[in-house]
């Protein structure tokens, strides 16, 4: 290790050098605006020999040969071989190549034209030094394998994997299109608060902080689901909003601490309609953005133009015989009868049902299923189905084994809501906690009947890009903290 970091240290002393050498001979190696005439995929594209062309980009090769010298440039579009002649170039221009590195960004002037090869090329009358890279990128295959390595330094990864980059095209378009499909549907897109006196919306853990002036303590948003509610209270009836939520959990290949939510709520609306609009939007993605509705999933195929549903309810029945009607002792010795412990006597009935939710959860399915029926316990915020309280009218959809997304029709009994909240809050047995009343108020003035939806758009890009982490699909993941002893 001491002899890497050794060698690294050589390379970079190398390039100070070499940047000294620049200064020297009047070059500023930080050079400002460049005006290029086009990216270099829309001029590999439409290539025409012999036109006046001006291209930026990082070198990431250098090839020279006496009098002459060719350069990979790779700006964010593609890459073009650039050949640089010193009796065109001019000896000055020439001998500046010399202080020239891969990972350097140049401005390059000149003509194009085709190499013997048919390689579209060219050849530079003029080259100006844009940055100059004191340390040496890693080599492709050989420098970045260390997959920490790459979520901690991100841009590395995006200069050396172009699969990356492509990942996080796609995201980008997968957002957009959202975004469009629900602009021309008539949704309004609204912003709510990320810090809030009372986290709410969702089952989870919050990360806590102080606002000094108020002298309050505030919470980052583990869920903008009463904020938007409020929203149908005021009298926009359809909203929606692509937000960052936070949550003080563990980590893992399906969890990062802050992860982005698309919420979608619409007045008048129930569950059957917020299905019919999530396989709207996933099937319009997939298609929109990737050209087809026919996924592979970690070695599986996910056929997007079927979608099942498969009952909660009847699954817990089949699977360890458990009924919504049964008391939390029965749960517990029904699973003990299949072999499943259950730690801790004082777990409550809302923690049984969470172990035995991801118990059940369907893996082996090759299209989008929405699981149905789920126990009232499970949703505080849902309304129960027609015919049988201990059930709502809820689901969560799973693709490739993961939920990807969740759904109710909600719940807009303003003292319902208030005896649901009571009796999570006695379930959780935290006394430091306390409901969010301003909501019930809300509720009070009279709040439409209404579906709402949340989508995992992080999630999402995983099953669209055939990712098998959720680091994979978030820039800058949350890691552990580096330690002095962790390599550089």
């Amino acid at each position: 290790m001491a002899e890497r970091h050794f060698e690294e240290s050589e390379l970079i002393k190398q390039r100070k050098a070499k940047l000294d050498c620049l200064i020297s001979a009047g070059i500023y190696p930080y050079g400002g605006k460049f005006e290029v005439s086009c990216r270099i995929a829309e001029l590999k594209e439409g290539f025409v020999e012999g036109k006046a062309v001006a291209v930026a980009g990082r070198v990431m090769a250098v090839r020279l040969h006496g009098k002459s010298c060719f350069l990979d440039i790779k700006d964010s579009t593609g890459k073009i071989q650039v050949y640089v002649k010193e009796d065109v170039s001019g000896k000055e221009n020439f001998a500046f190549l010399r202080n020239v590195d891969i990972g350097d960004f140049l401005g390059v002037k000149g003509d194009t034209f085709k190499t013997r090869t048919g390689e579209p090329t060219i050849i530079a009358k003029e080259i100006t030094m844009l940055s100059k890279g004191l340390r040496p990128l890693p080599e492709k295959w050989h420098g970045l394998k260390d997959v920490e390595t790459r979520y901690r330094q991100r841009y590395l990864d995006l200069i050396v994997n172009d699969e990356v980059k492509n990942t996080f095209k796609i995201r980008s378009k997968v957002v957009s299109c959202i975004r469009k499909l629900l602009d021309e549907k008539g949704f309004l897109e609204v912003e709510t608060p990320m810090m809030q006196a009372i986290p709410g919306g969702a089952a989870g853990k919050p990360f806590k902080t102080h606002h000094e002036a108020l002298d309050a303590d505030l919470y980052l948003r583990i869920a903008p689901e009463l904020y938007l509610k409020r929203l149908l209270v005021g009298g926009f009836e359809k909203v929606y909003e692509i937000n960052r939520n936070f949550r003080n959990e563990g980590i893992s290949i399906r969890h990062n601490p802050e992860f982005t939510m698309l919420e979608v709520y619409e007045a008048y609306s129930d569950c059957e309609g917020m299905m019919a609009l999530t396989e709207e939007l996933v099937t319009t993605v997939a298609r929109e953005v990737l050209g087809r509705t026919q996924l592979e999933y970690q070695g599986k195929v996910l056929d997007l133009s079927r979608w099942e549903r498969v009952s909660f309810a009847d699954l817990m029945k089949d699977q360890f015989g458990i009924v919504p009607e049964d008391s939390q002792s029965a749960w517990v010795e029904k699973l003990k009868k299949k072999g499943i412990e259950i730690e801790g006597r004082d777990v409550s009935r809302t923690q049984v049902i969470n172990i035995v939710g991801e118990l059940v959860e369907p893996r082996a399915h090759n299209h989008p299923v929405f699981v149905v029926d789920m126990f009232k316990e499970m949703c505080p915020l849902a309304k129960v189905k027609p015919g049988n309280p201990l059930l709502t009218d809820r689901f969560e959809l799973y693709m490739g084994g993961m939920e990807i997304a969740n759904a109710y029709s909600e719940l807009n009994d303003p003292i319902e809501q208030r005896a649901r909240f009571l009796e999570d809050l006695k379930a959780a047995g935290d006394k430091k906690r306390t409901i969010d009343e301003d909501f019930i108020t809300a509720l009070e003035y009279g709040m439409p009947p209404a579906g709402g939806l949340g989508i995992g758009i992080d999630r999402l890009v995983m099953v669209l890009t055939n990712s098998p982490s959720i680091r994979d699909v978030i820039l800058f993941p949350q890691l552990r903290p580096q330690t002095k002893e962790d390599p550089k």
